[in-house]
């Protein structure tokens, strides 16, 4: 879709003349994924909102306590 003035979807983002906004559908999958049981549904889990990260207000900041149950030999409680 050339930039025409019409609005669009393009990999989970709604593109139109108005900018770049979060396509609702998808983040309310994420918002609504039960808890994290192990290790490597937090990496997936921050690999999909990573995905969405400029849009989300000091996500770093936001994302390190999962982050830190990354490393080795952290508990995951």
């Amino acid at each position: 879709m050339p930039f025409s003035g019409k609005k669009g979807m393009l990999v989970g983002h709604i593109i139109s003349k108005d900018g770049i906004k979060v396509d609702k559908a998808k983040t309310n999958l994420i918002v609504h994924l039960p808890p994290h049981t192990c290790v490597k549904e937090v990496m997936s889990f921050l690999a999909h909102v990573g995905f969405y990260r400029c849009f989300i207000k000091d996500f770093s900041k936001v994302a390190k306590p999962l982050a830190n149950l990354l490393a080795k030999d952290v508990p995951f409680h």
